[in-house]
């Protein structure tokens, strides 16, 4: 058996890249690069590691011509992380997604592998609990949260957080991600130039 199947069969990935980037200046994220590659092919290379199926979600897919995973537009035409994850789950083929951004360069395939570990007959979603805060945009959701998440959408709500009443919800500590990723660095991402030079240079002192 496929290695990545046995560990995410039931579950795929999808990367949302729906984003206005305007705090990037509007500089497309997904195109990004640390040490000459694109943060966007960093990090299909570690879901590849897990996932056989893979999605990114996009505003315009004709942006994204040559990638090696499906590429798929938002159903929603609002544009915000709610419809690009109602439209991943949509359009996936496995029963569950795991959820990322497009400008997580650090994401450790080891939280990944925990996460999927956690998903189960009973679980709507699967989603890191840090600092007080959840973390929904490096999480697993069932499409059982489709419907939940359209009568959100409907209601102009775009508040992720704001279905997780309406499912069965498995929160994942800090303690409990704390001894895979003791920094925190999967969670990581670029809204500012200022992140973006920060992130650079945390790479630099990484290798």
């Amino acid at each position: 058996m496929d290695k990545r199947q046995a560990a995410g069969g039931a579950c795929c990935a999808v990367i949302l890249a729906g984003g206005r980037n305007t705090r990037m200046q509007g500089q497309n994220k997904a195109f990004l690069t640390v040490d000459g590659r694109t943060i966007l092919d960093r990090l299909i290379d570690t879901l590849k590691m897990i996932f056989s199926e893979i999605l990114l979600v996009a505003r315009q897919a004709e942006l994204y011509p040559d990638l090696p995973v499906r590429v798929v537009e938002d159903i929603y035409k609002a544009r915000s992380s709610l419809t690009g994850i109602h439209a991943g789950l949509k359009y996936a083929r496995a029963d569950y997604a795991f959820v990322v951004p497009c400008d997580a360069p650090f994401l450790k395939p080891d939280l990944i592998r925990l996460l999927v570990a956690e998903i189960a007959p009973t679980v709507d979603a699967v989603v890191p609990f840090i600092n007080g805060y959840y973390e929904p945009l490096c999480a697993i959701y069932s499409k059982r949260c489709v419907n939940a998440i359209e009568d959100q959408l409907n209601r102009n709500n775009f508040k992720i957080t704001h279905f997780f009443d309406s499912i069965h919800l498995k929160k994942i500590p800090e303690e409990t991600i704390k001894p895979i990723d003791p920094q925190m660095h999967s969670f990581l991402n670029i809204n500012t130039p200022e992140a973006y030079k920060s992130l650079q240079d945390l790479f630099k002192k990484r290798h």
